[in-house]
């Protein structure tokens, strides 16, 4: 029994704070990576100013002061729940993408035959948007009425057929999953980031949106200047080169380099 006493003692005295410490500091780590990643920054700002505001009060014994904040305390939480909602909903949506219920990560083989149309659309000055699947599911975009399920084999030429021309399926977006369009003419959440650029047409913004709700990766050609852009985790990056996007898709889906090098081979040939 001295012993355990012991134990308990040297847990209690040394072992149990650093760990709290440990604990807080991931715990205030990863809140400082949903926040960011979900553009809900001035939200924390916010927060920790009422913080410090109540820090200060409670240090200083300034009772009036204190009896106000724990009145409006239930009121200024409804309220930046109703004012911060986008952000807190995206907020919740990230921390269930780092969840363990989630399916298993979508295997992406066939890059080359999306960035040879998305070459192709672009010297057309043709619109595009192909969302690459990574482990959430679109189970309600790609279920829409509005969509077409294609489950089709991925290819450059069926690409161009979705996207060329001025079909019902042009103006939605392609969803790829494991090597295959699973469904075209897909209709995505616009964005409700105020600060992005004003020349951004539906496209771009769709893209953000998805990117904002889920890890999805987005590939948008732009009709008005051909330009070739991703969008994930929240941002959108503009215009960028063969090299830039094959090297950022290689990396956000884990294509292997066997299968980096067969997607070489089959496109030389």
């Amino acid at each position: 029994m001295e012993l355990i006493r012991d134990i308990l003692s040297f847990y209690l005295t040394y072992i149990g704070p650093v760990l709290d410490i440990l604990l807080l500091a991931f715990l205030m780590y990863k809140a400082y990576q949903i926040l960011i990643k979900t553009q809900a920054v001035q939200l924390g700002r916010g927060a920790l100013f009422m913080l410090l505001i109540y820090a200060l009060a409670f240090l200083l014994h300034l009772t009036t002061l204190l009896w106000l904040l724990n009145i409006l305390a239930s009121g200024v939480v409804i309220g930046a729940a109703i004012v911060f909602q986008p952000e807190l909903r995206r907020m919740f949506l990230t921390m269930g993408q780092n969840g363990w219920l989630r399916r298993s990560r979508s295997q992406h083989s066939h890059i080359n035959y999306v960035l040879s149309a998305a070459d192709k659309m672009s010297a057309l000055r043709r619109g595009m948007l192909v969302v690459f699947l990574r482990k959430d599911s679109l189970k309600e975009i790609i279920e829409n009425p509005s969509a077409t399920r294609l489950n089709a084999d991925i290819s450059s030429n069926l690409l161009a057929t979705i996207f060329e021309f001025d079909t019902a399926l042009h103006d939605g977006a392609a969803v790829i999953d494991n090597g295959k369009v699973i469904a075209a003419g897909c209709y995505l959440p616009l964005t409700k980031q105020d600060d992005i650029n004003k020349s951004f047409g539906t496209r771009h913004r769709a893209a953000l949106g998805i990117a904002e709700e889920t890890d999805a990766v987005v590939l948008i050609v732009s009709e008005e200047s051909g330009a070739i852009s991703l969008a994930y985790d929240s941002k959108l990056y503009y215009d960028l080169s063969q090299d830039d996007i094959m090297n950022q898709l290689t990396y956000l889906l884990k294509v292997k380099g066997e299968e980096k090098t067969q997607q070489s081979e089959g496109s030389a040939s």
